[in-house]
């Protein structure tokens, strides 16, 4: 008996442990993030648009950048509004798929016509070390 008991408890205590170190994969997804998004599109979905008019001009030139570029820019800055009014609204909510998870195409698999998380951040803030590092003498 006082091995079934411990042979029990042992793994009970196994089950808790793995149950324990598991991530949920919607972790990362909540409802302040989706709160966030929303906010985010909304009032700074118009950095879209010079970043689509950039892109397009790197891509496929001026014209290309004047004409298509600021018409597929204000299309995704659009969209963007409206994708951030939504998530504000659904905010406290999991709609899409259950989940707090943004209900757009992701740009990772679609490199030129998918959408990220949050929109695009301008300034002068570089990711990227454009100059050389001094070696002392």
């Amino acid at each position: 008996m006082k091995s079934l008991l411990c042979s029990l408890l042992l793994l009970f205590t196994a089950a808790v442990t793995y149950a324990d170190i598991q991530d949920p994969p919607m972790n990362d997804y909540g409802f302040t993030r989706k709160l966030g998004r929303g906010f985010a599109n909304t009032f700074f979905g118009i950095t879209e648009l010079p970043k689509t008019v950039c892109e397009i001009n790197d891509r496929e030139g001026n014209d290309a950048a004047a004409s298509y570029g600021v018409i597929r820019g204000l299309g995704r800055v659009f969209f963007r509004f409206g994708a951030g009014i939504y998530e504000l609204v659904t905010g406290p909510f999991p709609v899409y798929k259950d989940s707090y998870r943004p209900f757009y195409k992701s740009d990772i698999p679609w490199i030129h016509s998918g959408y990220s998380e949050f929109p695009p951040e301008l300034g002068l803030e570089s990711k990227y070390q454009y100059n050389r590092e001094s070696t002392p003498y």
